[in-house]
Parts: C-alpha cells; sequence; structure tokens
C-alpha cells in the first residue's frame, strides 16, 4: 500500500490551479496531475453540491485508487480539489472504487467498494463512511462483507436509491456460472442488508459486467442506468469499447422484474463518456459522467504532461416516451460572457464561419431547405473536427480523422431531422460535448489540438440553407477557491 499524505497532496493540489496548459479545460472539473475517472457519492448537502471522483494522485495509471472531493452551489463556484478517500487498511488495500452519496441526519455518508486481492483473488466488500470537518471520509460499517454465491469477484459499484419508504441499493456484477453481466438489489431490513437477487430483463446475454449502476425515477417510470462491458459494435450504435446506457419500465421489487422496459439506449454517442452518476435534487435528475473510456489510454496524449482526464458538465435528464433527453444544467448558462454574445443569421447560403473563443458555448437552429449534407466543423489551423448531417440517411457522424493527437476514428447514429436541425455546442480547450435536437442526443468527446490556436465554427452544406440562426458566447472558467 502506498502512503498517502492528504496535507502534503491538497498543497500540492492548490499550487497547481489555476490550470494553465493549453489542453487544461475551463469549465470542466479535472486535476492538475493523476488520472480521474468516475464521478462518486454526487450528493446535495448543506446548502451544496457534493462531488467526489475517482482519483489517482500519484500516475497516470489506472491504480492506487482513491477519491478526490469538490463542493459547489452553482457548478460555476468550486473549492481546491482534496484528497478524501484513500486506500489505508486491509479491506480497501487495492483500490477505494466506486459508490453513492447520501445526506442524512446532518451527515454526508458515502458507500463504496473496497478493493482488496489476496493471491490474485479479488475480495470486494460495501463499506459506509462519513465525510468530515477536514475533507476526508471517515471509515465505518462494512455492509457486505464479499461477493454473494453465484457472482464472481466483480461485484462493484453500490448505488442507493428509496422505495415506499425503504432503501435499497443496486450494484453491478458478474454471473459465476456463465461469466455474464448483471445486477443485484439489496434492502435494508432490521440493521441489516437482504440479498433479493438479480434484476431480471429481457436483454439476455448483455456483456460480461455491468458497471456503474443507477436506480432513478421518472414519475411512474423506473430507469435503470448500467454501463455493459463486452458488446459488440453495430452500425449506429454501441461503437465504443464499453458502453453507458439504460433501459425504462417498471421495477417490480416483488418479482424482482423490470417490466415492459425499452431497448438498451446510449446516454451519450461521444467518443469520450462512460460511468455516469445521477442524483436528484428539488425535482431534478442531474447527470455527471466520466469523460475518458477504460482500455483506451493511449487516446489521451495528456499523460505525457502528467494528467489525464475530465469530468462532463453537470446535465439535468428528462424522460420522454421512454427515452431519455439531457441538457446543460441551466446554472451553467452564467458562464456566459453576456457583452461577447454574438448573432448568427443568414439565409441562403451553403457556408458560413465563426471565429470562436477560448472557450466557447454556440447555439445554432439550421432551416434545412433543399440541402442534403450539412456539417458543422471546428478548425483548428489545418485540423478539424466535423460533425456531419445525412438527411436521406437520417444520420449524423462525428469525424476526428482529421486531429494529429490523441484519438481518432467516426461515430454514427440515427437522428431525425424534418425540416430543422438543432445543435447547442460547449467547446472547451480540449473538451467538446454537443447537444442534438434539443437533447435527444447528446456526444462527449476529447480532443487535442496541435497548436495553441483558437477554433473557428464553418457551417456547410451541398444546397444553400434556408436559415441560419444562432449565438455564439465567450464562457468564463470555473472559479476555485480554498475550502471554507
Amino acid at each position: 500500500m502506498e502512503n498517502f499524505d492528504k496535507k502534503a497532496i491538497d498543497a500540492k493540489l492548490a499550487q497547481g490551479f489555476p490550470l494553465e496548459h493549453r489542453w487544461h479545460n475551463r469549465f470542466h472539473l479535472e486535476m492538475p496531475f493523476g488520472l480521474i475517472n468516475d464521478p462518486n457519492g454526487l450528493t446535495y448537502h448543506n446548502g451544496a453540491y457534493h462531488i467526489f471522483y475517482q482519483w489517482n494522485p500519484l500516475g497516470c495509471e489506472h491504480k492506487n485508487k482513491c477519491w478526490a472531493h469538490v463542493k459547489t452551489r452553482d457548478f460555476i463556484h468550486y473549492t481546491m480539489p482534496e484528497l478524501s478517500l484513500w486506500p489505508d487498511d486491509v479491506h480497501d488495500k487495492d483500490g477505494c472504487y466506486s459508490g453513492c452519496g447520501v445526506s442524512e441526519e446532518g451527515e454526508l455518508r458515502v458507500l463504496y467498494t473496497c478493493n482488496r486481492k489476496e493471491d490474485g483473488v479479488r475480495i470486494p466488500a460495501q463499506r459506509f463512511g462519513t465525510l468530515q470537518t477536514d475533507g476526508s471520509v471517515r471509515k465505518d460499517e462494512i455492509i457486505i462483507p464479499d461477493h454473494p454465491e453465484k457472482i464472481t469477484g466483480h461485484f462493484r459499484d453500490p448505488f442507493l436509491f428509496t422505495r415506499h419508504g425503504r432503501r435499497y441499493l443496486i450494484i453491478g456484477a458478474q454471473r459465476e456460472e456463465d461469466e455474464k453481466g448483471t445486477a443485484l438489489i439489496y434492502e435494508e431490513v432490521a440493521e441489516k442488508w437482504k440479498n433479493l437477487g438479480e434484476i431480471h430483463t429481457r436483454l439476455g446475454d448483455f456483456g460480461y459486467m455491468w458497471e456503474c449502476p443507477n436506480l432513478l425515477q421518472f414519475g411512474s417510470y423506473d430507469v435503470m442506468i448500467f454501463c455493459p462491458q463486452g458488446l459488440s459494435a453495430r452500425a449506429y450504435d454501441r461503437q465504443n469499447i464499453y458502453q453507458a446506457g439504460y433501459i425504462a419500465g417498471h421495477l417490480s421489487l416483488d418479482s424482482m422484474d423490470m417490466m415492459q422496459h425499452t431497448k438498451f439506449q446510449e446516454l451519450d454517442r461521444g467518443f469520450d463518456f462512460y460511468a455516469p452518476q445521477v442524483f436528484e435534487h428539488e425535482g431534478r435528475h442531474l447527470l455527471i459522467g466520466w469523460m475518458g473510456m477504460p482500455d483506451k489510454d493511449e487516446d489521451y496524449p495528456s499523460k505525457e504532461q502528467g494528467w489525464m482526464y475530465s469530468l462532463t458538465m453537470p446535465r439535468e435528464l428528462r424522460l420522454r416516451q421512454g427515452h431519455i433527453y439531457s441538457r446543460p444544467a441551466r446554472e451553467l448558462r452564467d458562464l456566459r460572457v453576456k457583452e461577447s454574445a454574438t448573432q448568427l443569421e443568414a439565409s441562403s447560403v451553403s457556408s458560413l464561419r465563426q471565429p470562436l473563443f477560448g472557450g466557447s458555448e454556440i447555439l445554432l437552429e439550421l432551416e434545412l431547405g433543399e440541402a442534403k449534407i450539412l456539417s458543422c466543423v471546428l478548425h483548428y489551423g489545418l485540423e478539424k473536427l466535423v460533425f456531419s448531417y445525412d438527411r436521406e440517411q437520417q444520420t449524423m457522424t462525428i469525424d476526428r480523422e482529421g486531429m494529429k493527437k490523441g484519438g481518432r476514428g467516426k461515430r454514427v447514429f440515427k437522428l431525425f431531422v424534418d425540416q430543422k436541425l438543432s445543435l447547442q455546442l460547449f467547446v472547451d480547450k480540449a473538451a467538446v460535448e454537443v447537444f442534438f435536437q434539443h437533447g435527444e442526443e447528446v456526444a462527449s468527446l476529447l480532443v487535442f489540438p496541435e497548436k495553441n490556436i483558437q477554433p473557428e465554427l464553418e457551417v456547410r452544406s451541398d444546397s444553400p440553407l434556408k436559415a441560419i440562426m444562432g449565438t455564439v458566447w465567450e464562457l468564463d472558467s470555473y472559479k476555485y477557491q480554498l475550502n471554507s
């Protein structure tokens, strides 16, 4: 076990802000050093949103898994990130893995997976902890000491939820008999946690592991978000090595069936999105995801600079007719530098170019007219990132073959457009998030421009567009301050 000196690590973190490398983002949570991944413990507590996330402060490898912590009241001003939870006993000596948070009886409690290996055998335990005034998490009771019968050691990422006044957790797992992914439910009964068994779905053979499950309610509908590993890519979906998506239906905790559920749908169509976590506050379902992808470290050249990965901006989720719509959390409008607003307005044109800022938000409404193929291109000097819509195929293609560094490739997905294509783009230094058709689909990705150059937006089409309407804003940076 490594020795984690919270005081020294926190001091080094404070010295690393403001983030200054040209690939460091302005309005995405990230670290000056080390590797971050899954968001954890998302909780509203004592008037602030608390965001924990996986972090290796000792290097850019997937080991030494700790939790970092920030809090914010408005998703713009943040406390300085700090080390909060780290491996230091027999139960979690091989990593503090993912989990959730809950505000109860005046305290913020987290529930996480302790990872330890003995002679190469994984022994997971689920443990509660309590956030202390110094920002560290006190380790409390272990509620599930090992994996249950018929489940392998791949048993992790607990998520708490309540139904009818009772408390439950859902946890990702792998069956022993066929080494296939599944999710289990536990119920809190008389200060113990009872295994209710697997959730039954119609998905069949659906990957070898289900990570990071969330169970949400939208009105009368239950939504299970999870990350299946081991699915084969298809023409218009599942094109990343691992997926993050959901099914919507009605969960019976009596029969353990997810009744009348939809097909599996992806939450994000980009290259760099995984392990999302959702929490509810004042009627809003707020999602934060990891902008990265397991087992693809070679796609992220910031590793050479000593850090890797970002978190997405917070999103609000809504369920309509079994489909999740995403939109940026409304607080993010306050990042707009109002005097920077630039109106885009043109008619009967097949090309338009607009310089962008170091961080930009772009709202676009494109009336197609006779155009069959149109593209929105982000130019970084001679490099480019292309979002191209084919009206006859009703497909959107994201193409980053025109970038020299980092991950390349294309992603293609179906998107229904009749007369108008709506886009909302957030273009940070390296992170790009795009919302299509008012959040019907969304894509998150990272690009690493070779030169420190402000991007330029180009809209082009094969025939004149009837109209281009839009606004471009410069976006301010997140603000970090020492913890108070």
